[in-house]
C-alpha cells in the first residue's frame, strides 16, 4: 500500500521535472526563433552592432524602359568619399617617429586635390578643421556624388584612411522625352512625382550592408567582415514608343508656341489594345533638371480636366443610336436658336433657319440645337448611364502619380438646362485618358478597354508582374459602333476643315470640339477663352489608332480648327510608324439633311 509519505516525494519530481521540461521548451521556441523565424533580421541588427565599423551597400534603382526595351530612366553610379582624421594624423606621427614608411599627408593631400578638383587648402582644411574640433575623429567628407573615374584613381592611391561608398544616382538618357510621364526622384533617392512615384514598389532598390572591424592601423580584422547583399529594383517596362514620344513632343510644342497656347497635348491610344503609345505635352519637364521650368512638375494630360465641347456630341449621338434606336438618316428640325419647353435653350455657333438635319449632319455642322433635340430621344438617366458606361467621370485605369477624373454632375442635380447642356458638352468635365477611353470604345466595335501606360514589371530575380487591369467591356452593340464610324468618317469628310486633316490613301474619323473655360472669379465663362480638342481613328473602316490633340487657350485661331495641321501630321507619324496600310475600298457618304 502506498504511503502518503511515499507519493510526496515522487510528486514533488514529477513536478520538477514538468518545470524544467517547460523551461527548456521556452529555450527552444525562442531558439527557432532566433536562428530561423527571425533570422535575417538579427543578421542584419549583428552587422549593425556587433561590428563597428562598416558601408551601406546600395542595390541599384530599376530602370524604365518603352515598349521596346530602349531605356528612359536609369542608374548610374556615384560615390561618397570620406576621410579619416586621426588615423590620418596617427601615420603622420609614425612617419615622423622613423616608424612608417607611407606618403605623408602633406604630399597625398595635393594628389588627392587634383584628381577631385579641388583646391589642395581646402582639401587639408577638411582634416585639420575636423581634428580641431575633435582629435578623435574617424570620419569627415571629402567629396560626394564623385564619378566612377574618379573613385577609381583615389583608390589607387591605396591609403587607409580614404574610403569611398557607392551611392546610384538617377539619370534619363533623353532629357525631357517622356518627362512628363517618368517624373524624377529627390536628391535622397525618394520618388516625387509620375511613373517614379506611382511604381516605386517595382523600381526601388533594397540597400545591403557590409560591416567589419578595423584594427588600430586602418586594417581590417580577419574573419570580421559579413556581408548582406543589396536587392536591385526591378525594370518599368511603358507601353509608349520612345522615337514617337519625341516626335509627338516637337509638333506639339511647335503648336502651342505658334498658336501662343497656354499648353498643348498629344495622345495616342491603340484603339484595340488600350495601351498608349504617345503621351506628349508642352511645356513639360527634364528630370536631370526638374526645377528648371516653375510650376510644370507632372502631366496635365492625367492631371487637368476640362470641359469637351463638342466632342461629347459623339457620346450623345452614340447614346440615342444604341438605347433609342436612331441611325445616321434619322432626323429633327432644328435652327440656329431653339427654346425648349422646360425654359432651356440651345444655340449654335452660326445663325441658321430651320433645316431637317439628319444625325449625320448635325455631327457634321456641329449643332448644339441639332444635338439637343436628338437627346430627347431618350430619357436623362439613360443618357447619364451612358456617359458613365462610356467612362466619364471615373479615372482612366492607368494608376498615374496624381491623376484626377472628370465630373458629371449626379442626374438629381440635372437643371433643365444642364440636361441640355451635357448632350454637347458643358456643364460637366472630362480628362484628355477618359476622353480617349470612350471613342476608342466606339470605334473598337462597342468594347471599352481600360487604358494602360505600363506593360510589366520584371523584377531583379526575372518574375514579371503585370498591372492589374479590368476586363474589357461591351459599352455599345457592334451595330451601334458600326454606324458611329460613318457618322464620324462624314464629319471629317464634310466639315470645313477637312482639307486640313485629310491623308491620301487613308480614310480617317472623329470629332471636335470647343470647350468654354469657366471664369472661377466672376462666375459663367471667360469670354473668348476655349479649350480646344480634335480626335479622330483611322483606318475608320477598321480602327487602330486613335489621336487626340488638346489646345489650352490658342490665341491665334480660337476654335479647334486650331489643331487641324497638327492632328493631321501626328496621325500621317502613326500610321507611318506603325505601317498601317491604306485603304482599300471608298467611304460611304452620308446625307446631311433629310
Amino acid at each position: 500500500m502506498t504511503t502518503r509519505s511515499t507519493r510526496s516525494p515522487r510528486r514533488r519530481t514529477v513536478v520538477a521535472l514538468a518545470v524544467v521540461l517547460a523551461v527548456l521548451g521556452a529555450f527552444i521556441v525562442r531558439l527557432v526563433d532566433i536562428q530561423v523565424v527571425n533570422a535575417d533580421d538579427h543578421v542584419a541588427d549583428s552587422l549593425e552592432v556587433a561590428l563597428g565599423d562598416g558601408q551601406v551597400l546600395h542595390g541599384t534603382r530599376g530602370a524604365i524602359v518603352d515598349a521596346s526595351g530602349r531605356t528612359l530612366a536609369g542608374s548610374i553610379l556615384e560615390y561618397d568619399c570620406q576621410l579619416d582624421p586621426s588615423l590620418i594624423a596617427q601615420i603622420d606621427d609614425e612617419i615622423a617617429a622613423g616608424e612608417s614608411e607611407a606618403r605623408p599627408w602633406e604630399e597625398v593631400s595635393g594628389d588627392v586635390a587634383e584628381i577631385t578638383g579641388q583646391k589642395v587648402e581646402d582639401v587639408r582644411a577638411i582634416v585639420t578643421d575636423t581634428l580641431a574640433e575633435n582629435p578623435g575623429s574617424q570620419y569627415a567628407v571629402l567629396r560626394n556624388g564623385v564619378s566612377t573615374e574618379t573613385y577609381r584613381e583615389l583608390m589607387d592611391l591605396k591609403t587607409p584612411y580614404l574610403a569611398c561608398g557607392q551611392n546610384p544616382a538617377r539619370a534619363y538618357p533623353d532629357g525631357a522625352v517622356a518627362g512628363n510621364l517618368l517624373g524624377f526622384v529627390g536628391t535622397d533617392g525618394d520618388a516625387l512625382e509620375g511613373l517614379e512615384r506611382s511604381y516605386d514598389q517595382c523600381l526601388r532598390a533594397t540597400d545591403g550592408a557590409l560591416a567589419y572591424q578595423k584594427g588600430k592601423d586602418g586594417v581590417v580584422i580577419p574573419g570580421t567582415r559579413r556581408e548582406q547583399p543589396a536587392v536591385d529594383g526591378g525594370t518599368l517596362t511603358l507601353t509608349i514608343d520612345r522615337d514617337l514620344q519625341w516626335y509627338m513632343q516637337q509638333l506639339i510644342g511647335e503648336e502651342v508656341v505658334d498658336r501662343r497656347a497656354e499648353w498643348g497635348s498629344i495622345f495616342v491610344v491603340d484603339v484595340n489594345t488600350g495601351k498608349i503609345r504617345a503621351a506628349a505635352e508642352y511645356p513639360t519637364i527634364d528630370p536631370n533638371e526638374p526645377t528648371a521650368l516653375e510650376g510644370v512638375r507632372g502631366s496635365k494630360i492625367f492631371e487637368a480636366t476640362f470641359e469637351p465641347g463638342s466632342t461629347f456630341k459623339g457620346l450623345t449621338a452614340a447614346t440615342v443610336v444604341d438605347a433609342g434606336g436612331q441611325h445616321a438618316d434619322s432626323t429633327v428640325v432644328a435652327s440656329g436658336y431653339e427654346l425648349f419647353a422646360n425654359g432651356a435653350f440651345a444655340r449654335d455657333s452660326f445663325q441658321h433657319p430651320a433645316f431637317t438635319y439628319t444625325l449625320t449632319g448635325v455631327l457634321v455642322d456641329s449643332s448644339n440645337a441639332g444635338i439637343s433635340k436628338f437627346s430627347e430621344r431618350v430619357s436623362p438617366d439613360v443618357r447619364y448611364d451612358y456617359f458613365r458606361k462610356l467612362g466619364i467621370g471615373s479615372g482612366s485605369d492607368v494608376d498615374f502619380s496624381g491623376e484626377e477624373t472628370g465630373y458629371l454632375h449626379p442626374l438629381e442635380d440635372w437643371d433643365p438646362q444642364t440636361t441640355y447642356n451635357t448632350a454637347f458638352g458643358q456643364g460637366l468635365t472630362t480628362t484628355v485618358p477618359e476622353l480617349a477611353g470612350a471613342y476608342a470604345a466606339i470605334a473598337n466595335g462597342g468594347i471599352k478597354v481600360p487604358l494602360s501606360l505600363v506593360e510589366s514589371c520584371t523584377r531583379a530575380d526575372g518574375t514579371v508582374v503585370e498591372p492589374e487591369k479590368p476586363e474589357p467591356t461591351r459599352v455599345l452593340k457592334e451595330s451601334t459602333s458600326v454606324e458611329m464610324r460613318k457618322m464620324l468618317e462624314n464629319v471629317f469628310l464634310q466639315s470645313s476643315f477637312a482639307p486640313m486633316v485629310e491623308i491620301p490613301g487613308y480614310r480617317i474619323a472623329g470629332k471636335t470640339g470647343t470647350g468654354e473655360k469657366p471664369d472661377l472669379v466672376n462666375g459663367g465663362y471667360k469670354r473668348g477663352v476655349y479649350f480646344t480638342t480634335m480626335l479622330g481613328f483611322a483606318p475608320a473602316e477598321d480602327p487602330q489608332y486613335l489621336v487626340i490633340v488638346s489646345l489650352d487657350e490658342p490665341k491665334t485661331v480660337t476654335s479647334s480648327a486650331a489643331n487641324g495641321p497638327t492632328f493631321q501630321q501626328a496621325m500621317t507619324q502613326v500610321l507611318k510608324t506603325y505601317r498601317v496600310m491604306p485603304a482599300t475600298s471608298a467611304p460611304e457618304l452620308l446625307p446631311k439633311f433629310g
